[in-house]
């Protein structure tokens, strides 16, 4: 993998299993922040989103000195697109 992918999410979070689990699949590594348990993390989520803590958000930072990405409720293939596998 030529970047670092974060998933900031909750354990309820539908969505963000279904991400997880399609992260998995394809192999893609990555770490997952629990933002009810990480008041930093859930800072971030919402400055990145408005106010609102909308998960799954996800944070790249490509590994070819690119700016990071940071996507809400991202697709697997915009996921991919931002790690530069697509």
């Amino acid at each position: 993998m030529s970047g670092q992918l974060t998933m900031y999410s909750t354990s309820w979070c539908g969505y963000c299993h279904r991400l997880a689990g399609q992260l998995d699949r394809a192999g893609i590594e990555f770490s997952v922040v629990d933002i009810e348990a990480d008041p930093d993390a859930a800072a971030l989520v919402e400055e990145v989103n408005q106010g609102n803590r909308t998960v799954p958000t996800v944070r790249v930072l490509p590994g070819d000195g690119a700016a990071e990405v940071v996507m809400t409720n991202p697709s697997l293939a915009e996921v991919k697109h931002a790690l530069g596998l697509s």
